[in-house]
């Protein structure tokens, strides 16, 4: 799911970084967000709307939306897809409005 050769962008000197998602160890790389590193691994499900349980993935990419609002080191309502992914940081999915 993660591009690897570029006619035009250098992909390689990228750092390796290393965070969980849902307890196990994951990695993702420098410039990446949460989202688009979990969308790399193949994760398509990140949360469930809030009344009908529906599941949630990856949408606008830009922040407008929430689908992508995960628990992000023990804070409900983080949006994924503009937060950058740091060395170990904790992600684990949301339902509804956040709530443990």
């Amino acid at each position: 799911m993660r591009i690897d050769k570029h006619p035009i962008l250098d992909f390689s000197s990228r750092k390796k970084i290393r965070f969980t998602f849902e307890g196990k160890e994951q990695y993702g790389f420098e410039g990446d967000t949460i989202a688009s590193a979990l969308h790399a691994l193949g994760v398509k499900h990140l949360s469930d709307s809030i009344h009908k349980k529906r599941p949630r993935g990856f949408y606008c990419a830009i922040g407008n939306c929430a689908s992508c609002n995960m628990i992000v080191d023990g804070i409900p309502n983080v949006r994924t897809c503009i937060t950058p992914l740091k060395e170990g940081v904790d992600v684990r999915m949301q339902e509804g409005k956040g709530r443990f």
